[in-house]
């Protein structure tokens, strides 16, 4: 299997589509997450980021320029894909776009299982335990 192709897309486009596709099918059709819950006003102005691989899109990311940090989210790889580095591409990628304008605060909340992937790429687990969209989660941050 060939490595994947990870693009910043615009979100209205057939890319971005499938993007928002794979989401709601992870999101809400496998974690449950009330669809009111997981599409937003910040998916208008975010940047997003999809994995190609074999030319399916199997990956998606969104990144929001904040005034007070970077904050990455929405990070989904789809089930066929899974346990092949394709979240921590998609992460690579977002952060050194972030990196390339100049930020370096970059912040996160993460599913509380997820935590190792998000700790080797330098994130570190602040605050206690929270619940969203009916997951445990934890915030992290670079900075």
């Amino acid at each position: 299997m060939s490595d994947p192709l990870i693009l910043t897309v615009p979100l209205f486009s057939d890319l971005g589509n499938l993007g928002l596709a794979l989401r709601r099918s992870v999101f809400v059709g496998e974690q449950h997450v009330p669809p009111e819950e997981e599409f937003d006003s910040y998916d208008l102005t975010a940047t997003h980021v999809v994995a190609l691989l074999d030319g399916s899109v199997v990956g998606c990311l969104r990144i929001l320029f904040l005034a007070e940090h970077v904050k990455f989210g929405r990070v989904v790889v789809a089930a066929t894909a899974r346990g092949q580095g394709i979240a921590s591409r998609m992460m690579r990628y977002a952060m050194d776009l972030a990196a390339a304008r100049g930020q370096t605060r970059f912040y996160l909340t993460a599913q509380s299982d997820k935590l190792a992937l998000y700790e080797k790429l330098g994130f570190v687990a602040f605050g206690e335990e929270f619940q969203d969209g009916g997951m445990p989660h934890f915030a992290m941050k670079t900075y």
